[in-house]
């Protein structure tokens, strides 16, 4: 690891800092990370040397946004993101990773869509509604956890893709930005826990490669603080159009 030619260490570097930015400010930067690191390091390798990052990443978050989580949602995904990764797991034993990675990425386009004519319509509804709130039947909300609760987990099972999917489900759910990336940090902050004894029994987290993390976590750290403080100053509007900007690079990056 430590002998690494220097462009190496700056594509690694850049994509420690993404994490630090995505963790704190913009999530769905994370799937940029995950190419970075996949185009400088054998592929099986990168996935975990990431995941450590990306827990220290989400320790960061959780310490930055811990007064912001909504807990009703998080008690909501908890089962049906279970179901989602056991059934990444099957898929995992009968698809390829090229037939994965699209499989993702048309679930992805599809999402987007479905979240612009969801907000199309409720607008709608709200001015109809003569400035009147317009709210969500409990059976729709149930509704659409499980649903985006299933394909977070189906996702982050088979291509650690999880990010972009759950970051629409938070936007459906208007959470603002410190609510939305509080109940983030906290929901990724388990699941990336979670994955880490499948890691190191699978030889993806290994010494050299939790050496390699450690020498790229001030980078990650400087993109944290920077992500605070954008997170703090960003409008609601700016955030919603950069977050579904950054899942639409995403789903691209998979089909492509």
């Amino acid at each position: 690891m430590l002998t690494l030619p220097t462009l190496t260490w700056v594509v690694l570097a850049v994509g420690a800092f993404l994490v630090g930015v995505g963790k704190t400010a913009l999530p769905g930067v994370g799937t940029i990370t995950v190419a970075l690191f996949a185009t400088v390091l054998p592929a099986r390798e990168s996935t975990g040397a990431l995941l450590a990052l990306l827990i220290v990443g989400d320790l960061f978050a959780v310490w930055s946004y811990r007064s912001h989580a909504d807990l009703a949602i998080l008690r909501r995904l908890v089962p049906t993101v279970l179901v989602g990764v056991l059934a990444g797991t099957a898929f995992l034993a009968v698809a390829d990773d090229a037939v994965v990675r699209r499989v993702i990425g048309a679930i992805l386009l599809v999402l987007i869509v479905l979240t612009l004519v969801q907000r199309a319509v409720a607008a709608r509804r709200q001015a109809e509604a003569t400035g009147q709130e317009a709210r969500v039947p409990a059976g729709r909300r149930r509704a659409r956890a499980a649903a985006y609760g299933v394909l977070g987990g189906f996702t982050t099972m088979v291509a650690n893709a999880g990010g972009p999917v759950m970051s629409l489900y938070f936007l459906a759910s208007r959470l603002p930005v410190l609510t939305f990336l509080g109940t983030a940090a906290w929901f990724f902050f388990a699941v990336n826990l979670a994955k880490v004894p499948f890691s190191v029994g699978l030889g993806l987290i290994t010494p050299q490669s939790l050496l390699l993390d450690l020498l790229l976590v001030p980078a990650l750290l400087l993109g944290a603080l920077l992500g605070r403080r954008l997170a703090r100053r960003i409008s609601q509007q700016v955030f919603d159009r950069l977050v579904l900007a950054l899942t639409v690079v995403a789903a691209v990056y998979l089909i492509v």
